[in-house]
């Protein structure tokens, strides 16, 4: 594993960035777009373009720019008047992103994603298709949660895991969390005892801290840009997590908040990151506590044997959620045989099948598990 230092380093010169900014960074106290500090981000994105990275930006704000347009002064809660001020808000924002990128000649496409865009696997190769060729036509991609048409049960649930499902899904070199905090502390900052942590190498690092919840305008606390910053890295992407008032310092040499490190040992590829932690589940498998050692102890296919019960409609080549014996989640994968078959194959040694169906209901390839998740 890397040192500090070399991390940072490679975060400060990395080729592919995606970096998010937290809606507190965008709008004013009356909850408007502020266009001036839109521009002092815009301003250090172009510096490290300029130096030769490709950038792609997540923003939020949405549905607090929204909000003082519609005479909202508190955020709403109900789900449509969210989506009336999204509606407003994107708006709002895309005009503001345009304005400040053209100072630059440089023209923005914005990107709206929901859950189910990632979820599925084409929907999620069509966004990646449409920012990489953003990226070829010298576009700066604005990536948004699409909260204007996303339910309480499809949203990402903030835009922070939307960065890191982005991250992966682009292929970034590494992934910026930029807030109105300056890194991640055992406690609350304002606490006179609170110690910062400059490194997470893994999940050791965090015992003992007590992370919050998100503030007045925005959906993701720390805990959310934690749990998104260990996505990331889990999907082989590091992590700076620092305030947007260092900006500028932390595009050039990183040497602020806090790095998140990845583990190359337990990193997964693009497709298993997706199956765990983006795709759709159309069923559910149970199985009995054999076939989850079996499973989870890698390089193993998923045989019929081990398998005690089946929920749902799926077909073959869904992704399917597996659940052990007391029902806790042991991973997901793609499975060779649609419900109605497989009903038929449960618990049969593969001797007792017929010889259509001695394939492995998941192969090894095509199965992720949660062992080592984050």
């Amino acid at each position: 594993m890397a040192t500090e230092q070399e991390l940072r380093n490679h975060i400060a010169t990395a080729k592919r960035v995606v970096v998010k900014i937290g809606t507190s960074s965008l709008v004013d106290d009356d909850f408007s777009v502020s266009q001036d500090r839109i521009d002092r981000i815009v301003d250090a994105l172009q510096d490290r373009m300029a130096a030769g990275s490709d950038v792609i930006v997540v923003s939020s704000g949405a549905i607090a720019a929204g909000m003082a347009p519609l005479g909202l002064t508190t955020r709403p809660r109900d789900l449509a008047t969210k989506q009336a001020a999204a509606a407003v808000g994107q708006v709002h924002l895309a005009q503001s992103w345009g304005r400040s990128f053209a100072r630059y000649g440089r023209t923005t496409g914005q990107v709206l994603l929901t859950q189910a865009d990632a979820g599925r696997r084409e929907r999620a190769r069509n966004a990646q298709r449409t920012i990489d060729k953003l990226r070829q036509f010298g576009a700066v991609p604005i990536v948004n949660e699409n909260d204007t048409v996303a339910t309480s049960e499809m949203r990402f649930g903030d835009n922070d895991r939307l960065s890191a499902i982005v991250s992966t899904l682009v292929w970034a070199d590494a992934l910026y969390l930029l807030s109105d905090v300056d890194g991640l502390y055992d406690r609350n900052p304002v606490d006179p005892a609170a110690r910062k942590i400059t490194q997470v190498r893994s999940g050791k690092d965090l015992e003992g801290t007590s992370i919050g919840g998100g503030g007045a305008l925005g959906t993701g606390g720390m805990a959310a840009k934690v749990s998104a910053a260990r996505l990331a890295t889990r999907g082989g992407v590091p992590v700076l997590l620092a305030s947007s008032d260092n900006i500028s310092r932390a595009l050039t040499s990183a040497d602020c908040g806090t790095v998140f490190h990845t583990r190359p040992s337990s990193s997964l590829s693009a497709w298993k990151f997706w199956v765990l932690y983006a795709a759709d589940a159309e069923g559910v498998l149970h199985l009995d506590a054999g076939a989850v050692d079996a499973v989870t102890s890698g390089g193993t296919s998923l045989l019929a044997v081990g398998i005690t019960g089946v929920d749902g409609e799926f077909h073959a080549g869904d992704i399917v959620e597996i659940l052990g014996p007391g029902g806790e989640t042991v991973g997901r994968g793609e499975v060779a045989y649609g419900a109605a078959e497989l009903a038929d194959m449960i618990g049969k040694q593969t001797s007792e099948l017929p010889e259509h169906q001695h394939r492995p209901v998941i192969r090894a390839d095509y199965l992720s598990n949660y062992a080592t998740r984050l």
